[in-house]
């Protein structure tokens, strides 16, 4: 028993060695999306809601890709565990999951050829939709890309070398501004072509960052001793079937939670104008704040996931644990900022004291108190589910999210919305009151992992 502390030390130390470079490249591919919207707000009001929609929707299906194939994560995790013949499992499963990838863009190319018909369904301007569908058929290019450095990105992780996530999405952000520079207003020689140009960059931008992905595991000593580009043309279908598996259940979890949230904006829509203004900026915040506790869950994933290979049974359990104490210090502390000191943090996107932004900030500051409770079933949800992701348990994880956001989350959030007089905050409140029942049953289950059986094969 002496020995448990120094245990939980090292995995803690191991667990926030691996999840500070993710977490910081979650928040670089955040500024990528920034530099779009900075360079498409100067061609207009019709400019930037096209560009919201078409991104909507691609971020949407490249969100559950990613989920889809990012279950190569826990596998490769598990064979590194184990030991045995480790390279030659590991290239079989990334193998696959660059199959998948590509796959998985074709389909979501296919969806977005049908952007402008979809945006007209869902009842958007027309005017509107034709430029969003234009912008979605150059756009629809950088899926492929996107998805396959995804799955290149988990690789590096697992591998332990998760600083070429952050390098490389950082240099992503200059090679984005360049793009959007150049061809949005013709710089340096290259055709002005507005709208279409910032789908452009960003089509330059998947494909650069593909290309650094493939280049840093060629140069890397051990990286490239894995030989993920040989023999591409072979299939491994049990191990395609494997990923597949654990993988829908990870992607249907995402559209779930990615459901409630856009259909907040629907519901603050038809409360009023100025609602729905300091909820896209409450929101904003908090969808920045996550990425921190996103990139604790992907370490989770990988560290259970190797200690799972390893057959370690305690081991699994310190590194859940661990990460879910590091996640709950952090969100904490940017709990105590949102709730503290709302105003300061709303001055980074709108003049707190202009009168004429009144009301909105007003709004905002009252959803963002909400938040600062959100904040902590959001990352702690987000840390429990990527901790059961390494033990390759996805499907009872994806009826718990279904559950929690669409029973007791949604429900709440119409009731209190539309049936009192709390209006947006109680909208606000009702996806508290998701986020608590899943982040409660996804830890209950991480609790009663021996008991549910989850890590019977482990010694």
């Amino acid at each position: 028993m002496a020995r448990l502390p120094s245990l939980f030390r090292t995995e803690l130390g191991a667990t926030l060695r691996l999840a500070a470079p993710l977490a910081a490249a979650n928040l670089l591919q955040m500024a990528v999306h920034a530099v779009d919207v900075i360079f498409v707000a100067r061609l207009g009001q019709e400019a930037l809601a096209a560009s919201s929609l078409s991104i909507a929707l691609f971020g949407l299906l490249m969100w559950c890709f990613s989920g889809l194939t990012g279950a190569v994560a826990p596998l490769i995790a598990a064979e590194l565990g184990k030991g045995r013949h480790a390279v030659r499992e590991i290239r079989r499963s990334m193998r696959m999951a660059m199959w998948l990838a590509v796959a998985c863009g074709l389909v979501g190319m296919a969806i977005c050829g049908f952007g402008e018909a979809i945006l007209l369904a869902a009842g958007q301007n027309p005017v509107i939709s034709a430029r969003a569908g234009e912008f979605l058929g150059i756009l629809m290019w950088a899926m492929i890309p996107m998805i396959l450095a995804s799955v290149l990105r988990t690789f590096v992780a697992t591998l332990g070398k998760p600083g070429f996530a952050t390098l490389i999405t950082a240099a992503a952000i200059g090679v984005n501004a360049l793009a959007n520079w150049m061809f949005v207003f013709g710089a340096l020689g290259a055709p002005a072509l507005g709208l279409k140009g910032s789908a452009l960059a960003s089509v330059v931008t998947s494909v650069t960052m593909l290309l650094a992905y493939v280049a840093a595991i060629a140069a890397h000593r051990r990286l490239r001793r894995y030989y993920l580009f040989g023999r591409w043309w072979r299939p491994e279908t049990a191990r395609l079937k494997e990923i597949t598996i654990i993988g829908l259940p990870i992607a249907g979890t995402i559209l779930a939670e990615a459901g409630l949230f856009s259909s907040a904006a629907f519901l603050m829509g038809w409360i009023g104008e100025a609602e729905l203004a300091g909820h896209t900026i409450a929101l904003q915040i908090a969808a920045l704040a996550f990425q921190v506790p996103f990139g604790i869950g992907q370490a989770a994933t990988i560290r259970v996931g190797y200690h799972f290979g390893a057959g370690d049974r305690r081991a699994v359990g310190h590194a859940g644990w661990a990460a879910v104490l590091i996640c709950v210090a952090f969100m904490m502390f940017t709990a105590s900022v949102l709730l503290f000191a709302p105003r300061l943090v709303i001055s980074a996107y709108v003049d707190v004291d202009a009168p004429a932004n009144a009301v909105l900030v007003g709004l905002a500051v009252q959803y963002m108190a909400i938040a600062a409770l959100f904040q902590l079933f959001d990352g702690t949800q987000a840390v429990a589910a990527g901790a059961l992701r390494g033990l390759q348990d996805t499907r009872v994880p994806m009826a718990i999210a279904i559950f929690g956001y669409w029973l007791p989350g949604m429900g709440t959030a119409l009731w209190l919305g539309f049936a009192t007089p709390l209006r947006g905050s109680g909208i606000w409140i009702g996806f508290a009151v998701g986020l608590a029942v899943v982040a409660v049953l996804l830890l209950r289950r991480w609790h009663r992992r021996d008991a549910l059986g989850l890590v019977a094969k482990l010694p």
